[in-house]
């Protein structure tokens, strides 16, 4: 359920892409029928992708809009080549504009030019339309998303504060599970809670015979435990821009760190477990399938994670192409 995550060119994924629907009016959105298009919106995805196109038909709008404005966010917040106030300005920008106090933005050219990446550049530039595109959708679809991404931009905004002065040399770690517990509710939990509440507005009893209490909580705690993924997977590279995510005396340690990487990798484990739990109570296939999947990569990444020396952390984990449809036809076949 995490908004985060890129990928690469397969026809598999170009087969799932015929199943999402696209407003009229949206330019941008209407150009994922040709070729360029596809690999732009699979580029700033990877297995999120796949999930996006097995939903339910009534959910697909509004979670792939929400997600094409996380990952614009995700842009600016991560846009090293900008100076970190001006990417500040940017969030603060475009959260008014999400919430209808500015107009929609027009990004300087100084920081489309900054943005390595053309297909994140192009995010960026089709602003506009994500825009008309919101504006559309019936007013609680578009309700949920303004709280989903604001919130996600929150946590953005406060990770670009809490590392201003990090560097590899002088990395900072944060204080305590409570921060850690809260990063990861602002930038994924709260995906969890989004999903959930858009099921149940646009599927009503067809989602989930669950009361919906139990299923947002389940929603935010599989959320976290993606994020706790990303993070424990990242912990070498992030360290390298002087940012790390596991509360630790001293970041320095790698004894230290990788106490704390296996302690927090159970705790993944439990909340990716929840994500599975979470996908038995739904009701259609599809969308049972689309809700397990990004659970079942998880947890063969942290499988592969465990009892990992600090080496082979460093050199990379990452779950194969080939497990990822692997767990894909599983994930029809036996959820």
């Amino acid at each position: 359920m995490a908004f985060r995550q890129a990928g690469r060119k397969d026809e598999f994924g170009i087969f799932l892409s015929a199943f999402l629907p696209l407003p009229p009016r949206a330019a941008f959105l209407r150009s994922v029928t040709r070729e360029s298009g596809k690999q732009l919106l699979k580029g700033v995805s990877r297995s999120f992708y796949l999930s996006l196109r097995l939903l339910p038909a009534p959910m697909r709008p509004a979670a792939s809009l929400g997600y094409l404005l996380a990952r614009t966010s995700d842009t600016l917040a991560d846009t090293a080549a900008v100076p970190v106030e001006a990417r500040l300005l940017c969030l603060d920008w475009f959260d008014r504009s999400l919430a209808g106090e500015e107009d929609v933005p027009r990004w300087p050219l100084s920081v489309l030019n900054a943005v390595a990446d053309p297909r994140e550049r192009r995010l960026l530039e089709e602003s506009r339309d994500l825009f008309l595109w919101l504006d559309q959708l019936p007013a609680a679809e578009a309700a949920l998303i303004r709280e989903v991404v604001g919130i996600i931009i929150s946590g953005q905004r406060l990770d670009l504060e809490r590392f201003l002065n990090a560097e590899s040399w002088n990395p900072i770690a944060l204080k305590n599970a409570e921060e850690l517990d809260d990063y990861t509710w602002r930038v994924a939990g709260c995906v969890g809670a989004f999903w959930t509440k858009l099921g149940y507005l646009t599927m009503d009893g067809k989602f989930s015979k669950s009361p919906p209490q139990e299923m947002i909580d389940l929603g935010i705690s599989y959320g976290k435990g993606l994020q706790l993924v990303n993070i424990l997977r990242d912990l070498p590279a992030d360290l390298q821009q002087g940012r790390c995510y596991l509360p630790v005396a001293d970041a320095h340690d790698t004894q230290l760190l990788l106490d704390e990487h296996h302690r927090w990798l159970e705790r993944a484990l439990e909340r990716v477990g929840d994500g599975f739990q979470y996908a038995t109570k739904l009701r259609s296939r599809k969308l049972r399938a689309a809700s397990v999947l990004p659970a079942m990569i998880a947890k063969d990444t942290l499988e592969k994670m465990r009892g990992v020396d600090w080496e082979t952390l460093r050199g990379g984990i990452k779950v194969s192409r080939a497990s990822v449809y692997a767990s894909l036809i599983k994930a029809f076949l036996t959820i």
